[in-house]
Parts: structure tokens; C-alpha cells; sequence
């Protein structure tokens, strides 16, 4: 997966956000793939999320773009109270089917910054893969406003880096570079150790009503056939967006890679990295 679709952050002057809203719409074109193919979280982090954002048995949690439910249906298991908003009126959907079994979560369609804030705050914000995806103007500002004192805004983020099948993500960048003409030449994934959520806790600190971001990560590898890899790669917006005819060459390009040079399977190395605010 190249990088390069991925980074958030980017300016956010008009061009930028066009494009923000038009990838980040792409996700709920096909909900049930997303759902099917896109992996959860280590349970470690929802260790951590309780006992560093108090998201755990009765605390009353707001999570921003919960997408189908990844994140909202181990919360619910750990006996918080979710509203969980989402965007994408598909994605929604299936978030309902999914915590369906849980009488203390609702999930609400609707874009986070257009969404009114009830009146009672909450105790803990928590965006899982999503918070890139919202107004960088809007984002931690509407966060703060919804949270008590000492409440805590929790954000995950999700970064491809190097490990698993190396040599799989070295060659395959000849597949994007033919087939998707945004790839930089000669890209290639970051070390774990090069990554660090320095803008993420700057971001929140410009707001002013949060104390220190503290930090929490976690590697971890998972092995794909053929087919889950591509029903992966279908589910990120950088793929989604490009031409039908590009985006099916790519994949049979890389289809081809995986089956001819590494028997029909990859390996992927994933950094999730866990950044927890506590509100003033």
C-alpha cells in the first residue's frame, strides 16, 4: 500500500478539503466490504483506553466516524454508553446491525461537524482511523466542546510501515507507478520508528484546553491471501478513487505479483498508534 494515499494533514485550503470530502465519501460506496475486510484493533488498546481516556463500564463515550462498528463494538463489550456518529449513511447502516445486541449504543448519520452536541459532555472522545477524515478547522475544537472537565479525547491512527513481506512492498511500487500516476518514484514504506504523533499532539495543544498528549503503539502483522489483499486494498480511498480501468490494472498487477512471486500470499505490517488528551 503506498503511503502516499494515506497521509492526512495536508493543507487544508480549499483544493485540499474538496478532496478530503470526495476520498473520504468513497469509504461508503461498498460498507460491507469495508466491514469485511478491514482488520479491528489490538485488544491492548481498549486496554489502554480505559485506563488512560476512562472509556470503560458505564462512561458515556462519543466516537467520531465509527465507520461499521470496528472500534463501537468492543467498547459496548467493555460496558460503555456510545453515540457514535458516522458520516456515511451505508457504513451507518451496518454499524447498527453490528451492535445491534447493545441497548447503550446509538449510532447517528451525520458529518461530525455539522452535528449538534447534546448538552450533557462526555466522558471520553474516541475516534478510531476517522479523525484525519474530519475539518482540521472544526475537529478538536468541537471535541473539546463535548467533553467534561478532565473528560479525554482518544485518537487512533493507523500507518502502513515496513516489515512483513518487505520485498512484496518494494516491487510492487512498479504496479503503482505504472498504473496510478500520483506515486512518487522509487517510494517506500516508513519505519515504525519513524513515525511519531508529534502534529497530532501539537494540533490538540494549539486548542488550549487539553494537557500533554500522551502516547501508546502497537505493531502488529497480518498475512493475506490473493483475494483478502485485494478485498483490502478495495476498501482504501486512494484505490477507490482512481479510474475503473487504472484501479482494475493495478490490482491484477499486484494479483499477479503475490500469486507469481510469493505463493499466494503477503504479509503486512501495521503501527497503530493510540494518542490520548485529557481535557483542562
Amino acid at each position: 500500500m503506498p503511503h502516499h494515499h494515506l497521509t492526512p494533514g495536508q493543507r487544508d485550503d480549499t483544493p485540499e478539503e474538496s478532496r478530503r470530502a470526495r476520498l473520504s465519501r468513497t469509504f461508503d460506496e461498498d460498507a460491507e466490504l469495508y466491514d469485511r475486510a478491514r482488520p479491528g484493533y489490538p485488544p491492548e488498546l481498549y486496554d489502554d483506553l480505559g485506563e488512560l481516556a476512562g472509556a470503560g463500564a458505564g462512561r458515556h463515550v462519543l466516537e467520531v466516524g465509527c465507520g461499521t462498528g470496528q472500534a463501537t463494538v468492543p467498547l459496548a463489550e467493555r460496558g460503555c454508553r456510545v453515540t457514535a456518529v458516522e458520516a456515511g449513511a451505508r457504513m451507518a447502516a451496518v454499524a447498527r446491525r453490528n451492535v445491534a445486541g447493545f441497548a447503550a449504543v446509538e449510532v447517528v448519520t451525520a458529518r461530525f461537524e455539522d452535528w449538534p452536541l447534546p448538552e450533557a459532555p462526555f466522558d471520553a472522545v474516541v475516534s478510531a482511523t476517522a479523525f484525519h477524515w474530519i475539518d482540521p478547522a472544526v475537529r478538536v475544537t468541537k471535541a473539546a466542546g463535548a467533553l467534561r472537565a478532565g473528560g479525554a479525547l482518544a485518537v487512533v491512527r493507523t500507518q502502513h510501515v515496513r516489515g512483513g513481506t518487505e520485498e512484496f512492498f518494494v516491487g510492487v511500487q512498479r504496479c503503482y507507478e505504472r498504473f496510478d500516476p500520483e506515486t512518487p518514484p522509487g517510494l517506500r514504506l516508513p519505519a515504525a520508528a519513524d513515525i511519531h504523533g508529534s502534529d497530532h499532539a501539537r494540533e490538540v495543544a494549539r486548542d488550549g484546553r487539553f494537557g500533554p498528549t500522551v502516547f501508546r503503539r502497537y505493531e502488529r502483522e497480518l498475512t493475506y491471501t490473493t483475494a483478502e489483499y485485494l478485498e483490502l486494498l478495495r476498501t482504501y480511498s486512494g484505490h477507490r478513487a482512481l479510474p475503473e480501468a487504472a484501479r482494475n490494472g493495478l490490482l491484477g498487477c499486484i494479483a499477479e505479483l503475490i500469486d507469481g512471486s510469493y505463493g499466494g500470499v503477503v504479509t503486512k505490517r501495521y503501527l497503530i498508534e493510540l494518542g490520548v488528551s485529557r481535557r483542562r
